[in-house]
């Protein structure tokens, strides 16, 4: 039988660094990439040779360089904090009575989020299934415990954005299926709201629960597909990892879903034993906003943080060609059939706002024959949900949030409202497709991931409309040469299928970046 030392070296973590630890730790990841992640993307943008898709990705690198220095969020979405805690068996906790790990973490949640110097957004709601109230602070962190031998305690922290959890996947498979062609058979059903490049973190064995934390916590492995592919596998989870790193690449996807070479830049792989008559596998992507760290505490302070060198950042700037200019204050709709699909466009003037909350009010409104507060007629909404601003900023990170949750409104509000334009993120879905095409309007497409870029065209922010939902109510930015691609067209053509459709099958195997 096992025995507990006593005699061995027992740690005494205190409250306080725990929660100044959590706290630093999520103020870091909120404006610094990892360094592994800005030298993969630099990598692919070097040898993508799609043009959407290499603008988006300069733009991603440009927005991460701005936050790094300008210690502003990298995406609007602050994200869901998870947190994965292993305590080592020998150490000590020094808190209050009363006090919970979880209750620890999640004030150091709070003071993370409530920061005067640098705000994140707060996200997240109570009663999912009910009045989905926001909890003001982001808290409650999801967090997972477990029990390991050892004097410290170690902390994987992420921010998980909502965009990009939105599109994880399960499924339990039999023993004989293949898991790769489960994989290619579920990231096209992922659309481009994951915000790609970026990474798959999966899960396969133990339990359906298993498998799913597996597959978040495969996401805080730093990215090392480029040492694999010089080294070649060792087992069968690297051949595993190689397989389906080369086959999503060779859909086409690319960046933002524009088509192109690169749609992931590594893929993650955590396995645990399962019943005989089992196969779970879980798949989550990780977006362009990436935000993990590791720390350890042993007793002897709060954990520090170093941040990357700034020479890890490309030296480029964002020019984009053959841009058209639009003014929304003289706009005509009769100018709409001359945007084509892939057209780059800089918005100048004003831009209304608004997304899922505010559109199904809008709803309720129209089917009650109430008058609405804002006239959409004739004008552009911007579906986005700011970080709050500090001292010079007209608004914080103001990244587009995913628009096919706006698919089911869009109709009514073309039709009903006389909207004109809708900008947001990532593709559209048929039926919001068959509404523009009909109406003969247009969707255009912001880069997720460029949220500080994005909120730099922003000259002013005024509030219409519905104050009570925070971030989700309507204003009116006015902006100046605001970065769009039109991504469905008025005749329907969308560039998220032809674009995937151009590059498909394109991608060399197994090839080396150097």
């Amino acid at each position: 039988m096992n025995k507990v030392n006593l005699t061995a070296k027992r740690s005494v973590i205190t409250e306080e660094q725990i929660r100044q630890s959590v706290a630093d730790a999520l103020q870091f990841i909120s404006y610094y990439h990892p360094e592994d992640y800005i030298r993969s993307l630099t990598r692919a943008y070097e040898k993508e040779k799609s043009a959407p898709a290499r603008d988006a990705m300069a733009q991603i690198l440009i927005n991460s360089r701005m936050c790094a220095e300008g210690h502003r969020p990298i995406c609007q979405d602050t994200g869901i904090v998870t947190v994965f805690v292993e305590i080592g068996m020998n150490v000590v906790f020094e808190a209050a009575p009363g006090k919970s790990l979880e209750d620890i973490i999640n004030e150091g949640v709070r003071e993370a989020y409530s920061s005067k110097d640098n705000p994140l957004r707060a996200s997240i709601v109570s009663q999912p299934a009910g009045k989905r109230t926001n909890t003001r602070d982001n808290t409650p962190a999801v967090t997972h415990i477990r029990m390991i031998p050892g004097d410290t305690v170690h902390f994987k922290v992420a921010a998980k954005g909502g965009g990009s959890e939105a599109k994880a996947k399960f499924a339990m498979l039999n023993p004989s299926d293949s898991i790769a062609d489960w994989i290619l058979q579920v990231v096209p059903e992922m659309g481009a709201g994951w915000c790609p490049p970026g990474m798959l973190g999966i899960g396969i064995g133990g339990t359906a629960e298993k498998a799913m934390q597996m597959a978040k916590e495969a996401l805080m492995d730093p990215i090392n597909i480029q040492e694999l592919v010089e080294r070649g596998p060792s087992d069968y989870l690297d051949r595993l990892r190689l397989e389906i790193y080369d086959r999503v690449n060779n859909l086409g996807i690319g960046a933002q879903g524009l088509g192109g070479l690169t749609t992931v830049l590594d893929v993650k792989i955590l396995e645990y034993p399962t019943h005989a008559a089992n196969l779970p596998v879980a798949v989550i992507p990780n977006c362009a906003a990436t935000r993990h760290i590791e720390f350890s505490l042993d007793g002897s302070g709060v954990a520090e943080f170093t941040p990357p060198d700034p020479g890890i950042w490309p030296d480029i700037t964002y020019n984009p060609q053959n841009a058209r200019r639009i003014d929304l204050n003289t706009f005509r709709s009769s100018e709409l059939a001359s945007f084509k699909a892939g057209d780059v466009l800089l918005l100048s003037g004003k831009l209304l706002t608004g997304r899922d909350a505010a559109h199904k009010r809008i709803q309720d409104m129209l089917s009650r024959g109430e008058p609405l507060p804002v006239s959409f007629k004739g004008r552009f909404i911007y579906y986005v949900g700011p970080v709050d601003p500090v001292e010079g900023e007209a608004v914080g990170p103001a990244g587009p949030t995913t628009s096919t949750r706006m698919d089911k409104f869009t109709r009514m509000m073309i039709e009903d409202t006389g909207l004109t334009g809708m900008v947001g993120k990532a593709e559209r879905g048929q039926e919001a497709i068959d509404a523009i095409r009909d109406n003969g309007v247009i969707y255009l497409m912001a880069v997720g991931g460029a949220a500080y870029l994005v909120s730099r065209a922003i000259k002013s922010a005024r509030l219409l409309a519905f104050e009570d939902l925070g971030m989700e109510a309507i204003y009116e930015f006015d902006v100046t040469d605001m970065p769009v691609t039109v991504a469905v067209d008025s005749s329907g053509v969308s560039i998220h299928q032809t674009g995937p459709a151009l590059w498909k099958g394109k991608v060399d195997v197994q090839e080396p970046v150097s």
